[in-house]
């Protein structure tokens, strides 16, 4: 079963492209992705196909009887509307061979996806063709009528060669049609990589880049060409949420590196792009996370559709949000709403009876949305226009370190049962870090029995599944004091500096508490690095250190675990860990939440220490013993 982007075609579509949808979806291999009406530089084209073993296919689909062609010739063909009236229109083989040519002549500017010797240099170095479905006429009308003189038959699929009901169909003849549907036919002799895929998905659909080395185009062989590597997409089941989230009240649940927030980003964008007359608000807790959700829109909003015309160093910078507004909820408040937050059971109910009027928003999308009280829901869902009611909540349970109880039918008046989505698998850390984190959630956390796989609606907590990235297992260092535990982060972060490239604005300390009765916390970590000559920001110093944070800054960050919130680097340094779970927290849940938080920020390496006892070091220790005592194992045999 095939891809398809998006997982289902719209109610409106033609009876003729949902039955090709369903054909393609079920006869094509599980590795090709079928886009329905992508929108591509500007360009609709009915399905594009790609496939490993096939490249890429443009197919333009008609609905045309028997009737509807007067007269045809291989640029235009008449039609016959159905009031009898005639009209000239471009041939559609034109039509789809129009729409590969501007799809090429993209792809073509990637020096990484053409030839550069031989023959075809600067060809694409896979096949991409063209052809035209008509989904109500059969091969025997386009033999009888002469159509096969204007119309390549290697190009045309009809009636009985995309339905499984007729007795002409056949899976193999479909399937070794689309294979055939080039005017230049060759083979591939090696698969295209997941890597080249992404790559013609990162040109052809903005929406779901994520990150790209890049670098300025060059002349090769007196043609411009650009270089990108290292890049990053969405997958697809990322892209189709994105896409495809649907009209109304939405739900995602994910879990920690599922990719939430990028989803969310990508969302208002196309919302801002289907709609800019819209007022869109995003929302969630965090400062820190405000400023990140900001900085993700606005590269999102600013970045042509032509690489050419896309500078990296200032898309960040430049340009505003248009119709977004992006806050943190208790900075919304205060400068949109003008209240506090004591103030907005009793404002709700003004809005409620007409006494308070403002204006409405079009949609509004609630990052971390556990992190959120009842009644902030309630004054959000009261400013929403209730002709779109295109409220979005993101969530994840197990990062939920304030213990909110709610029920989203009362706090919101919108019922979200059957319009929720689950993100399951972790794409920011590897599989090593993945387990470690969930083997501590599970052995600590109250709440490990509600853990579940699948689609569930209600408290449950979804169960990560991990990538196949890989990397080394987390480090756990036991020191005399916080000043060693110091020596021996700022060992590692020099190693991974100078060794595997990571810079410092990729590394974050962690900590749970700032100080103690018996020592200064931060002003240790602060001391040591500055004497190692490692340049740190504060990020939790106070709200105008989280309003300026850049992550662009070469200075290694400083931050408690609840404002690590949607944030991630590639090491990340948790220490002081003795300190958790806080002794004067008496909801341990919260701590095992946020020592989970803390963990899953990191993308690469993660390094745990601590120089005193708790419930989490025992912990600890033992896994310490354990690894201790496999490598003795091993060393022995």
């Amino acid at each position: 079963m095939a891809y398809t982007v998006p997982e289902t075609i719209r109610s409106s579509a033609t009876a003729g492209e949902r039955l090709l949808f369903t054909t393609l979806k079920n006869f094509l291999p599980d590795d090709y992705i079928v886009y329905y009406e992508p929108e591509i530089h500007g360009r609709h084209p009915d399905f594009v196909i790609i496939g490993p073993d096939l490249g890429l296919v443009v197919l333009e689909v008609k609905d045309y009887t028997q009737n509807t062609i007067f007269q045809v010739n291989t640029d235009t063909w008449t039609i016959v509307n159905g009031k009898g009236q005639q009209a000239a229109v471009k041939s559609p083989i034109k039509q789809a061979r129009d729409y590969m040519f501007h799809i090429t002549n993209a792809l073509q500017k990637d020096k990484n996806l053409i030839q550069t010797e031989g023959p075809y240099r600067f060809k694409l170095k896979f096949p991409s063709g063209y052809g035209a479905v008509f989904t109500r006429l059969k091969q025997d009308f386009f033999v009888r009528e002469g159509l096969y003189s204007v119309c390549d038959p290697n190009l045309v699929l009809t009636r009985d060669e995309i339905d499984p009901d007729k007795e002409e169909f056949s899976e193999e003849n479909l399937i070794e049609k689309i294979m055939g549907m080039f005017v230049v036919p060759f083979r591939l002799k090696e698969p295209l990589t997941k890597e080249e895929i992404d790559a013609i998905r990162y040109h052809l659909f903005p929406e779901v880049r994520i990150s790209a080395e890049f670098k300025p185009p060059v002349p090769y062989q007196d043609q411009l060409l650009l270089s990108l590597h290292e890049i990053k997409t969405m997958d697809l089941h990322q892209e189709n949420l994105a896409r495809q989230i649907g009209d109304k009240n939405r739900l995602i649940r994910g879990v920690a590196g599922s990719g939430k927030t990028l989803i969310l980003s990508a969302r208002a964008k196309y919302l801002s792009k289907q709609h800019p007359e819209w007022k869109i608000l995003v929302l969630c807790y965090n400062i820190s996370l405000a400023q990140e959700i900001r900085h993700m829109i606005r590269m999102k909003m600013n970045e042509p559709d032509s690489l050419f015309d896309f500078d990296p160093n200032n898309a960040a910078n430049d340009g505003d949000l248009k119709n977004i507004q992006v806050y943190n909820f208790h900075a919304w408040l205060k400068q949109e709403m003008k209240i506090s937050e004591k103030q907005i059971p009793i404002f709700v109910q003004k809005l409620a009876s007409g006494e308070a009027i403002l204006p409405k928003y079009d949609a509004i999308l609630i990052d971390e949305g556990q992190d959120f009280e009842p009644e902030w829901l309630s004054l959000a869902s009261s400013v929403l226009n209730p002709d779109t009611q295109m409220l979005l909540l993101v969530e994840d349970r197990v990062q939920n370190i304030y213990s909110r109880k709610r029920s989203y039918v009362q706090d919101t008046g919108l019922s979200f049962q059957g319009r929720s989505k689950i993100l399951s698998i972790n794409y920011r850390n590897t599989a090593q870090i993945v387990k470690f984190a969930w083997d501590f959630y599970r052995n600590h956390s109250a709440l490990k029995n509600k853990v579940v796989k699948g689609s569930i609606e209600g408290e449950e907590i979804i169960s990560p599944q991990s990538t196949r990235r890989r990397g080394p297992e987390p480090a756990i260092l036991k020191g005399k004091n916080l000043k060693e535990e110091m020596g021996f982060a700022i060992k590692l972060m020099k190693r991974l500096h100078a060794e595997k490239g990571v810079p410092y604005s990729e590394m974050l300390i962690l900590y749970r508490v700032k100080r103690t009765y018996n020592q200064n916390i931060i002003e240790t970590i602060q001391k040591e690095l500055k004497a190692a000559g490692i340049p740190n920001f504060w990020l939790t110093e106070n709200a105008d250190s989280k309003r300026g944070y850049e992550k662009n800054q070469e200075k290694v960050v400083i931050s408690t675990i609840d404002s690590s919130k949607g944030l991630d680097f590639q090491a990340v340094f948790i220490v002081n860990a003795e300190n958790m779970p806080f002794a004067l927290e008496a909801n341990k849940e919260r701590e095992v939440s946020l020592l989970y938080i803390g963990m899953t920020r990191s993308k690469d390496y993660l390094f745990i220490s601590y120089s005193g006892e708790s419930e989490f070091t025992n912990y600890f220790d033992k896994i310490k013993d354990n690894r201790l005592k496999l490598k003795e194992k091993l060393g022995s045999v």
